[in-house]
């Protein structure tokens, strides 16, 4: 799989996952026999760790959306970002973050409406200016 493939599919199951109740391990199935859409070990770790830390994720997310409580922001765009701060947060070290904030605009571009895209370009445009400065 590509790089740009995993993120799809970890976004997709992502996404998936707020609307149910199964385990990952069992979305994972559903996608590979119901979808034929191929998810790797890679995808069903990363999904989980998001999943594990969506409370610090929403934290970043809310703090640099101040304008959008976050029960109001479309889940599309949930998902999308909180994969994007997810990788910008704990896998620096291996993802650049021009290029998670290019496939996090290029997921809301697929998948959202034009007015995703420059919200999800704009939060993570500010979190990305944080980390610059200093911040976090």
């Amino acid at each position: 799989m590509t790089r740009h493939e995993i993120r799809e599919a970890e976004f997709l199951l992502l996404y998936e996952k707020m609307f149910r109740d199964e385990p990952v391990s069992e979305l994972v199935t559903l996608h590979e026999t119901d979808y034929e859409y191929k998810c790797s070990e890679e995808v069903e770790a990363t999904v989980c760790e998001v999943i594990s830390c969506a409370d610090e994720l929403d934290g970043i997310i809310s703090k640099f959306s101040p304008s959008r409580a976050l029960a109001r922001i479309p889940k599309v765009n949930l998902a999308i970002l909180r994969l994007a701060v997810f990788e910008i947060l704990h896998r620096a070290d291996r993802v650049p973050q021009n290029a998670v904030v290019n496939e996090a605009v290029g997921l809301a571009k697929q998948y959202g409406q034009d007015a995703d895209v420059k919200f999800v370009n704009g939060v993570l445009g500010a979190y990305t200016r944080s980390i610059k400065n200093g911040g976090r």
